[in-house]
């Protein structure tokens, strides 16, 4: 038997009083009103209502301790990035990794592995494997939706997974960017039940009137906070908050904890955001996570203050899982899973011949996700075309991982390097090679540095000095401790920003992205150019 005292925050009865805990056998045993003055204040933990581990570049294990030490006791986790590479396997390397944190991280079955035909992708899950994964205790949900073109036009595949979702009452989730009206209200009345892609104030409020749940994602790249906090007032009961992707150094620095500071200085509720970053996931996905009750998992966290919500303790189940200024949970041992299946290229692969007067290029928009289409005119050097650093025209490249193929090549604009190139194997959602860079002979070193180490993310400079960051499973996470992890990340992000000059908040987050065909409006997969927004290859000439 346990016993704490401080101040319980009440969330459902909107009150606060001072309280004596027991807790017994992982679970609140009695919950008792005292008179005493007391300090600190308990509450129930923060939990991220949708995100992927894997683009943390920590194993489970090692997200779940840093989540914890802010004051996060469970998330919502999509495995589909590991699932894109591994399938089946990948998402059971996930659940038992997971089993070794205290934090309690739920995944989903990942119904768009690969997001769509038109990339390579390690697996594929399909009708079987989606049934099979739904059937399981340890799979909570069908986790994002993001071929809503196929959900709008009946396609057999999505539907039928779809039906699974509904046959075994799990949510489903949605991934629907800029998708409003008719064809909004269709995918609706699919069965979607959520969605974290909402980015202008418009299509959320659209979204919410019609029976949506949003999730409010401040990530380390796509960022929708000060566009959709308005609507917190009015709907905080159908709204959540979720990081969807956090690189390790943001994840260190906070986690839901800063959204919630955040709002509260915005000058909403404290109940309400408590309500939507505490409750409201619990009870969409049914998860087994304590809401301070009596009966309840002992799952809650002890803070200074109701403002900065500086953190004392967090426990899970009853045990204290972090503590401030103690050391208490270690890294733990990985094993190694992967698939890495292609060889070094040469610089001669990444030239880009000239023909024609204009070409398609890809804008990169800082904190979206979504990009612009520009038609720029460049010029060539013995038949080869040039980038234009004056004017942010650098050469982009997908390398297909999976298979010796040659590279897909394209001109992005938005990431401002000014020497060098930076490359990663983390590339939504197929995770091939993508990479950035000022000329053919850059980007061939960055890539071959990801190629022979089977995965991570660098960066080289126009000296070709090299940093890089090994990530050893599946090509997306990193065995080692989360803090170190963290650090080596910085340390090439800041690189990157400070000499080859990179004006992005996260470069390598916006990078990624840069193969994310489901995201509008024209993006390179491993086969070419895409425009996602008729869902069809285009030619990199415009005129």
């Amino acid at each position: 038997m346990k016993t704490i005292e401080a101040n319980l925050v009440d969330i459902k009865k909107r009150t606060i009083y001072p309280a004596k805990l027991t807790i017994k056998e992982k679970k609140i045993f009695t919950i008792e009103k005292i008179d005493k003055i007391c300090k600190s204040y308990i509450l129930p933990g923060f939990i991220d209502a949708h995100i992927h581990v894997e683009s943390s570049m920590l194993i489970p294990s090692e997200f779940g301790r840093i989540a914890l030490s802010h004051g996060t006791v469970a998330t919502v986790s999509d495995p589909h990035e590991i699932a894109n590479v591994l399938g089946v396997e990948g998402v059971d390397f996930m659940i038992e990794n997971a089993k070794q944190t205290p934090c309690k991280i739920y995944f989903g079955a990942s119904p768009c592995v690969p997001a769509t035909p038109f990339e390579t992708s390690g697996a594929v899950l399909g009708i079987k494997e989606i049934e099979t994964l739904l059937q399981r205790d340890d799979i909570y949900y069908l986790s994002e939706v993001m071929n809503f073109p196929g959900v709008i036009n009946n396609d057999k595949d999505m539907l039928g997974k779809i039906a699974l979702a509904k046959k075994y009452n799990k949510p489903i989730d949605g991934h629907s960017p800029g998708l409003t009206w008719d064809d909004l209200s269709t995918y609706i009345n699919a069965g979607i039940t959520t969605d974290h892609e909402a980015f202008m104030f418009e299509e959320a409020k659209e979204k919410l009137q019609k029976g949506m749940k949003i999730q409010i994602r401040e990530g380390s790249a796509a960022k929708n906070y000060n566009e959709l906090h308005p609507l917190i007032d009015e709907h905080y009961k159908n709204m959540m908050f979720c990081s969807d992707d956090k690189h390790p150094n943001d994840l260190v620095q906070g986690h839901i904890n800063e959204l919630v500071k955040r709002a509260l200085k915005d000058g909403h509720q404290l109940f309400d955001l408590l309500e939507m970053a505490c409750l409201n996931p619990v009870k969409h996905y049914n998860l087994d996570v304590g809401s301070l009750e009596a009966s309840d998992y002992a799952d809650f966290i002890e803070v200074e203050d109701l403002e900065e919500f500086s953190l004392l303790r967090t426990f899970i189940e009853g045990e204290i899982v972090y503590e401030k200024g103690a050391d208490i949970l270690k890294n733990t041992q990985s094993r190694l899973i992967n698939n890495f299946h292609t060889t070094p290229k040469e610089p001669q692969q990444f030239e880009i011949h000239e023909g024609c007067k204009e070409y398609r290029v890809i804008s990169a928009i800082e904190h979206q996700l979504i990009t612009k289409e520009l038609d720029v005119a460049l010029q060539s050097v013995n038949g080869i075309v040039q980038s234009d650093l004056k004017n942010d025209i650098l050469y982009i490249a997908v390398v297909n991982r999976y298979a010796d193929t040659p590279p897909a090549l394209s001109f992005v604009h938005g990431f401002s390097l000014k020497e060098g190139a930076i490359a990663s194997s983390v590339a939504h959602d197929s995770h091939n090679i993508i990479a950035v860079g000022c000329s053919a002979q850059s980007l061939s070193l960055a890539v071959n540095t990801i190629i022979n180490t089977q995965g991570g993310v660098c960066c080289v400079d126009g000296k070709n000095n090299v940093k890089h960051l090994p990530l050893r499973v599946g090509g997306l996470m990193s065995e080692e401790d989360g803090y170190k992890v963290a650090q080596n990340y910085d340390t090439i992000d800041r690189y990157t920003k400070e000499v080859l000059k990179s004006t992005l908040d996260a470069p390598f987050m916006t990078l990624s992205f840069m193969a994310l065909l489901v995201i509008p409006d024209i993006k390179l997969s491993d086969k070419g150019l895409f425009d996602g927004t008729t869902f069809h290859f285009v030619q990199e000439c415009k005129l």
